[in-house]
Formats: C-alpha cells, sequence, structure tokens
C-alpha cells in the first residue's frame, strides 16, 4: 500500500509457551507448523518481499548477511571472525542451489516466545508479520533450528531438529535434496543472532551453539 507492506493481526491473549528444547518438544511444535503451512501454502496473494532478514540468504548484497544499515555500521561488522564467516558461506551456498524449488508463504519466526499452547493444545500462534516467501524445505528448516528460542534466540540441539523434521514429514517425506536445504535453513536464525551478539556485545549464546553444531548440520546439508 503506497510502498509500504501492510498487515493486521488481532491481538489473542491467553495460552502458555511451551519451554523446552526437547525431541518431544519438537514434534509437537513440527505437527502444529506442518498443520499451519497446509493453511498458509493455499494462499495466493503476491510474495511478501523481502523476506525478514534472519531468513534473507538470498539478498543481493555484498557479504553473507544481507545489508542492514544498523548493524553494518556497528564495530567489527566488516571483521567478523572467520569461523563463524565460513559456516555462513558454507550454508549460504547451499541454500542458493535450492532457488528453483517452489516457493510458498510460511510463518518465517517459529520460535516458543510466539506460540501458546493449552498443555499440549496449540492455542494461539502470534507474530505474522515475520512471514517469507521461500521453498518450503527451507521454511521448515529454519523452524527446526529456532522452534526452542523464547526470551534469548539460539539454536535447537541437534537431536532436537532432526525430531522436528522427521515430525514435520508424517504428512509429506521430503526428497534427499529438500532435506539438505532444509538442514542448511536450520542454520540461518542462528547464524543472523550470532552475528548480532557479536555486533552488539551480548553473551554468546546462539554463536556457541552454531559452533558446536555447524559441522553436523552442514554434513547433514551435503554443503
Amino acid at each position: 500500500m503506497d510502498g509500504r507492506a501492510v498487515h493486521a493481526e488481532e491481538w489473542v491473549p491467553g495460552g502458555e509457551v511451551a519451554r523446552g528444547n526437547d525431541a518431544g518438544t519438537a514434534k509437537r511444535s513440527a505437527r502444529l507448523y506442518s498443520a499451519v503451512m497446509e493453511v498458509t501454502r493455499r494462499l495466493q496473494h503476491p510474495p511478501p518481499l523481502p523476506n525478514p532478514e534472519w531468513v534473507r540468504w538470498d539478498h543481493d548484497g555484498p557479504g553473507e548477511w544481507p545489508p542492514n544499515a544498523v548493524h553494518d555500521t556497528r564495530p567489527g561488522a566488516d571483521s567478523l571472525r572467520a569461523d563463524l564467516v565460513a559456516i555462513a558461506t558454507r550454508a549460504r551456498k547451499r541454500l542458493l542451489k535450492a532457488g528453483s524449488m517452489r516457493r510458498m508463504l510460511g510463518h518465517a519466526d517459529w520460535e516458543a516466545q510466539n506460540l501458546r499452547w493449552h498443555g499440549h493444545t496449540p492455542y494461539v500462534v502470534h507474530d505474522w508479520d515475520s512471514v517469507a516467501w521461500l521453498p518450503e524445505p527451507a521454511l521448515v528448516g529454519a523452524a527446526a533450528g529456532a522452534f526452542a528460542s523464547t526470551e534469548v534466540p539460539t539454536l535447537a540441539p541437534l537431536a532436537s531438529s532432526e525430531a522436528f523434521l522427521v515430525a514435520y514429514q508424517e504428512e509429506r517425506e521430503f526428497t534427499p535434496d529438500e532435506l539438505e536445504v532444509a538442514w542448511a535453513a536450520s542454520l540461518w536464525p542462528a547464524l543472523h543472532n550470532a552475528r548480532a551478539e557479536i555486533l552488539w556485545n551480548h553473551p554468546p549464546v546462539a554463536l556457541t551453539a552454531v559452533l558446536d553444531q555447524a559441522e553436523s548440520r552442514l554434513h547433514q546439508a551435503a554443503a
């Protein structure tokens, strides 16, 4: 609308945040994500571009991360630690190979803090300004990496991300290529957060998880 992106949400109070990064929590989150994706895949609206920067690996700017006027002027923005940049380079290279995959609309900030439950029953999904137009496996992979995040964003344990991906595929099994894309995408939101931790001198929560898990996730991604 006049060059602006406009969205509307209805605030629905109540419900509880499901705190946990175990396999059971991962499976419940994945099954809800699958149900939500069955709705969003049917929407035929123009793509809400650009995608949120934490899933915008397909940008056309310099470097691995998309341009950000605030982050890019921080001290150290042009001299990030080499191991983090190398991980981002490998993950992004694999994700860009998926450019020909069919895209769909999906929730791109699938974190525990944005979901509310009554026990194990889903109650409401918040944060609908964080939608993206990406291949399904990329959306699912990003969710598999981020699902456990609450106040402080991090990267879910490797086994829990695997449980998320397995549960999501109960309705539709991914091809080997799609599964590789999902694993590559599972790193990207955490890479975004790890970079921000460095630039803003925050505790290295996401950074530590990324450095600990990157090689295993990149191996699964054939990256």
